[in-house]
């Protein structure tokens, strides 16, 4: 079973994937599962982000410095789009050396 992601886990895109963006958006496709996803402008926020490994507590920080979100709201949403990209394999979740 896998570990429940938290705010110091750390989280980057696969390798097993390609990405594109479309306008403010972005297309995936899983090379796996050969699935297309397709992000809107927060989302594709994120994803861009990901490119690099990344704290879960870092990319939210990043949403609320560049939307007007409450933060319980953008961390809600944060992490339901991490577990989706967890599930689709389009992210690979690590323990941080804290945890």
């Amino acid at each position: 079973m896998e570990d429940p992601l938290s705010l110091q886990s750390i989280v980057v895109a696969s390798p097993e994937q390609v990405s594109c963006a479309l306008g403010d958006e972005s297309a995936i496709l899983g090379l796996k599962s050969e699935v297309y996803y397709g992000l809107n402008p927060v989302g594709a926020s994120v994803w861009n982000l990901l490119q690099q490994p990344r704290r879960v507590d870092e990319l939210r920080d990043a949403i609320l410095a560049e939307y007007e979100v409450e933060a319980e709201r953008c961390e809600r949403d944060l992490f339901a789009l991490l577990e989706k990209m967890r599930e689709e394999r389009l992210i690979v979740v690590r323990k941080s050396s804290a945890e």
